[in-house]
């Protein structure tokens, strides 16, 4: 089921927490939601899943309008909160039995639901215990599998990695991958290499605005505006290689990095690539391209200068 935000606002009192915003999230598509706290993330994905009434706007899951069908829509959502409220009285099995019926999972069902969340969630192990005896990375597994017992078609993930350790976090986004081929997946994280590697589009919000909306290589295109390349070419004289650098048609400036070792940062002009330029100038000087790297802009800064304001 596709998600469509059409101009969504939330005040509380005088504060505008969310600040007109739109986009879409396709099926299938896994969307990183950044933003510094306080930006309007939650306040925004509460009101996605229902949780929350929408102040202005709409949201329309699968073509339905989520003001008028709330109550129906909701039982295609899957949602994990940021402070995942658990019963920390409850067993595990218990808890997630509980969780099936409220989501209305059919009684035949339960049992095969509860045993596949065990095994795609790691609760293996600790499915006896009680929540409370849980360590918080657990207790987080718990909170993913009472977001999927349903086998919901969207799933709202607030921060879904808190608290679990490095294994428990690659195992975390394999499942989120497998589970973003046939649902819309929203995913709202700080580790900003965790949404390198597990989504496809990212969408940065900041003081209740959307600031960026695209792919990483996209952001970091946007961001700097031109290629630039690191390159070292061996058999040719430096200042050879610079002269016949500056005439490639894409070179925009050459940059003497290490004379001795006849390495250089090349910029392109903008909107423009020189790779492959640099690559034929190479075959037909006789010189051995050694090394053609990209200098990418960390999403870090491309975070930082976009939130900082």
């Amino acid at each position: 089921m596709d998600i469509r935000i059409e101009n969504l606002s939330k005040r509380y009192g005088n504060q505008v927490a969310v600040d007109n915003i739109s986009f879409n999230v396709r099926t299938g598509e896994i969307l990183g939601f950044l933003g510094p706290n306080g930006a309007g993330k939650s306040t925004s994905m509460k009101m996605i899943t229902g949780y929350l009434g929408i102040g202005e706007g709409e949201i329309y899951i699968g073509g339905r309008s989520l003001r008028q069908e709330s109550d129906a829509l909701k039982r295609h959502i899957g949602y994990l909160p940021e402070n995942n409220p658990l019963y920390l009285d409850m067993p595990v099995i218990d808890y997630l039995a509980f969780c099936a019926e409220l989501q209305g999972v059919e009684k035949s069902q339960v049992p095969v639901r509860i045993r596949e969340m065990v095994r795609v969630c790691g609760l293996n192990r600790e499915k006896h215990k009680k929540i409370g005896e849980l360590s918080k990375g657990y207790r987080q597994r718990v909170g993913l599998a009472q977001a999927m017992i349903h086998d919901p078609e969207v799933l709202i993930l607030d921060e879904p990695t808190t608290g679990l350790d490095p294994n428990q976090i690659v195992e975390i986004r394999k499942l989120i991958r497998e589970l973003g081929r046939a649902k819309t997946v929203i995913l709202s994280t700080h580790i900003l290499p965790e949404v390198e590697a597990t989504c496809d589009r990212i969408l940065i919000i900041n003081k209740g605005k959307i600031v960026a909306d695209g792919t990483a290589d996209t952001l970091r295109r946007q961001a700097t505006g031109t290629e630039l390349l690191k390159v070292r070419i061996e058999d040719g004289l430096s200042d050879d290689i610079v002269k016949a650098l500056n005439a490639l048609p894409p070179v925009d400036k050459v940059v003497v990095i290490d004379g001795s070792e006849n390495r250089f940062e090349v910029q392109a002009k903008p909107g423009e690539s020189c790779r492959r330029d640099i690559f034929r100038l190479c075959v037909d000087r006789g010189w051995t391209l050694s090394e053609l790297i990209p200098v990418e802009t960390r999403l870090e800064d491309i975070f930082r200068n976009l939130t900082m304001n």
